[in-house]
């Protein structure tokens, strides 16, 4: 998200999110902050389970930073790090999760807080600050 370039922060993101419009205005922030090159985006954690597992042998096409909601019909959030924990190692270590919700119970905060499959909890919508805080937690980590 450097303004002076407009280089994207990461190269792709994913966000998994049932409902459209956390979608699009997940998509529509990441694009305008500069934050991803690419920005793909899955409405269900199944389909995603999927489309991540396609790219296994591609390590370098996996998304960075995955934006995972909580509360999604089908299969929740937690339900999707249950799977997502049996997946290769190729996988866990190309990308990042970040919880994404608009829940404020303490218990779900706690959850997220207690997974160590879990880099950050967000609350929805995603916005700039929230691109900062994410870009300066990984050059720390640089």
């Amino acid at each position: 998200m450097n303004q002076e370039t407009t280089q994207p922060s990461f190269k792709k993101i994913l966000v998994i999110d049932d409902n459209p419009t956390d979608r699009y205005i997940a998509k529509r922030m990441a694009e305008k902050y500069h934050f991803a090159e690419e920005i793909v985006l899955q409405e269900s954690a199944l389909e995603a389970l999927v489309y991540i597992r396609s790219l296994e042998a591609t390590p370098d096409l996996l998304p960075q930073l995955i934006f995972l909601d909580i509360n999604m019909p089908g299969m929740n959030g937690y339900e999707f790090l249950e799977e997502y924990a049996n997946l290769s190692e190729t996988i866990k270590s190309n990308c990042i999760i970040l919880m994404i919700t608009t829940s404020l119970h303490p218990d779900d905060f706690k959850r997220a807080e207690n997974d160590p499959a879990i880099f950050r909890f967000l609350n929805k919508p995603l916005d700039q600050e929230k691109f900062r805080l994410i870009e300066y937690e990984f050059s720390l980590k640089k």
